[in-house]
């Protein structure tokens, strides 16, 4: 196994063994859910606002592995931010993964979140790694 297989696969079950920012956020401004009926994953998730800005965010539900590591994952990453900087999270994970328009440096562009860019090779995994990702960006509309 190469060692980017190998830090994929770890990342992917530490954060799929504990989550991150898991359970509901008491006081939410937003809410919104996901699910996949091909595989039954579902995600919910809760957003606390201070202005533009995502003060707080906790997701919950059941899914894979990679679906619950990049909910964990992308709940560190948009913690923080303003509503604009997540969106272009969301746009770069979301063209990474799907191939449609990866950014040009996924490392640089997305830190850790580049780890799922080998899912754009599975298609059938493509909305496992874009549950929490959707959810997210109905909770900011």
């Amino acid at each position: 196994m190469s060692e980017l297989q190998e830090l994929y696969q770890s990342l992917i079950l530490d954060h799929n063994r504990s989550p991150r920012n898991f359970g509901t956020l008491e006081g939410a401004d937003r809410h919104a859910e996901g699910y996949n009926p091909l595989c039954g994953d579902q995600v919910a998730l809760d957003l606390k606002l201070d202005g533009d800005r995502i003060a707080d965010i906790k997701f919950s539900g059941n899914g894979c592995a990679i679906s619950k590591a990049s909910a964990s994952l992308m709940t560190t990453a948009v913690k923080g931010k303003t509503l604009a900087e997540a969106e272009v999270l969301f746009t770069g994970f979301h063209g990474m993964v799907t191939g449609s328009a990866p950014p040009a440096d996924p490392k640089a562009t997305l830190g850790k979140l580049a780890i799922f860019a080998g899912v754009a090779e599975f298609p059938v995994r493509v909305k496992c790694a874009t549950l929490a990702w959707h959810a997210l960006h109905d909770a900011m509309k």
